[in-house]
């Protein structure tokens, strides 16, 4: 093998090497491990005590349906990562950016996302709401 030769499969392996790493970093992961409780007395979580009314909370948006259930999903759409939002009147998540709709549990509507997003469980105690994977 002669010099050229070799800095050509080195360049070549550099390159997939980048662009494997890059496109990791890029990729928007919806984080399964979710572990928090949200205290449904607090100010910061009112948009909770009506039904219809939802938060975002540490990567997940948190949902209270219109009959008056608790469900939580990741908040970023799977198709670019925009924050979705709850939309009562239709009881789905809804991304504003590009128009896709999630069902309550997560899946896909319609896209132009592809991918179901995370669905988490809840939990009421009281006046406390536990969000888990």
């Amino acid at each position: 093998m002669n010099r050229k030769e070799f800095l050509s499969i080195v360049g070549i392996g550099a390159t997939s090497v980048f662009i494997t790493s890059c496109l990791s970093a890029c990729k928007k992961e919806n984080n399964t491990n979710i572990d928090f409780t949200l205290d449904l007395s607090s100010s910061a979580n009112s948009a909770l005590s009506a039904n219809g009314g939802f938060i975002i909370s540490q990567g997940v948006i948190v949902a209270k349906t219109n009959v008056g259930e608790y469900i939580a999903v990741s908040a970023a759409c799977t198709h670019q990562g925009t924050n979705v939002q709850f939309q009562s009147a239709n009881n789905r998540f809804h991304c504003p950016s590009h128009g896709a709709n999630f069902n309550t549990n997560g899946t896909v509507q319609n896209g132009p996302a592809n991918s179901a997003l995370t669905k988490y469980n809840t939990n009421l105690s009281g006046n406390m709401l536990r969000v888990y994977s």
